[in-house]
């Protein structure tokens, strides 16, 4: 790839920077920021780094072949549009957009530039989750019954998306990933604990048609940072804890049998509590594997794992949420 630039240099845009020009698959990267205290800290963070001021030089410049965006979340569709119709690949910070329709636009837009479209989910491409997606491949943890995560933390409160956008994002996108199914409905309250914010507690349920039943706990105010998922088979568990860097993942070799008592007409459960061990799971950054899946891609190489209709399946969801929320939990079923 010639050159990418990273557009908007806030709390990602230097993660982003750092780890496309560690890959060494980039021969130039740059970044764009209007706040020029944001591009001071980037030429001192990366000496001889080029910088633009505003988002129409990027796309003058001919060295710039993608960009990718790391910019507040009602911008991603007007910027990532932009740059699609002027021939760039784009990487987008999650989510893809605010709306499935904006989201829909953009795959559409890509597909007739014939240039890549991907969304920074980075989860899907942490070793742990595909660890995790390698065992539920294998049969391992047998017939997915149901997930339940909780990501909850002290801030940081956005502005311009609530809670289950900002964090519940990542759940289904790892979700998504675990399972090629497709939700049926989804149902979702959430609460704002201060004059015309967005919410900052939301719980969300997801039905599928397998039987399969998701729960995302989120928050923006708890005491204590807590990054859990479950992830239960019909024949073992996993426990994904986000925090824990020496044992992130541990199987459960514990389930239950149901069986019927003829003579009493009773359905009975056998419980079985085997053991637990945690899989070697490789030290990589997942933001470098997302870069390299996204430089392979632009290269010409298979699609992204997290591509744009990958992302824009994620938006139905928290769209389908969203209206969810509004009815009082009501259960609305996702395109």
């Amino acid at each position: 790839m010639k050159g990418i630039c990273i557009v908007g240099y806030g709390y990602w845009g230097p993660k982003l920077a750092r780890n496309f020009l560690q890959s060494g698959a980039v021969a130039a990267v740059s970044v764009c920021d209007a706040n020029a205290a944001h591009l001071a800290r980037a030429r001192k963070d990366f000496p001889g780094l080029k910088t633009f001021g505003s988002f129409d030089e990027v796309l003058r410049d001919s060295e710039v072949e993608a960009v990718a965006l790391a910019t507040p979340v009602s911008t991603h569709h007007p910027l990532a549009l932009r740059a699609l119709q002027a021939g760039r690949h784009v990487l987008v910070e999650k989510p893809l957009a605010t709306a499935r329709r904006e989201a829909d636009e953009l795959v559409l837009a890509a597909e007739r530039a014939g240039r890549v479209l991907m969304v920074d989910h980075t989860f899907v491409y942490h070793p742990a989750v595909r660890k995790i997606k390698a065992l539920v491949d294998a049969g391992d943890l047998g017939r997915l019954r149901y997930i339940d995560s909780t990501r909850i933390n002290l801030g940081l409160f956005q502005h311009d998306v609530n809670v289950l956008w900002d964090l519940a994002v990542h759940d289904l996108s790892i979700v998504g990933f675990l399972t090629a199914e497709k939700p049926q409905a989804v149902s979702a309250m959430a609460a704002a604990h201060t004059a015309g914010a967005p919410e900052n507690i939301g719980i969300l349920w997801l039905r599928y048609a397998s039987g399969l039943i998701v729960h995302v706990n989120c928050s923006w105010v708890s005491p204590v940072k807590i990054r859990h998922m479950l992830i239960g088979g019909d024949k073992r568990m996993a426990l994904y804890n986000d925090l824990d860097p020496n044992e992130p993942v541990k199987i459960y070799d514990s389930g239950y049998e149901a069986r019927t008592d003829e003579e009493r007409n009773l359905l009975l459960f056998d419980y079985r509590a085997g053991d637990v061990y945690s899989p070697k799971i490789p030290a990589q950054e997942a933001l470098g594997a997302m870069v390299a899946d996204f430089v392979r891609a632009a290269d010409g190489g298979p699609a992204p794992a997290s591509g744009g209709r990958f992302g824009a399946g994620i938006v139905s969801v928290l769209e389908a949420a969203q209206e969810s929320i509004r009815q009082r939990g009501r259960e609305i079923s996702v395109p």
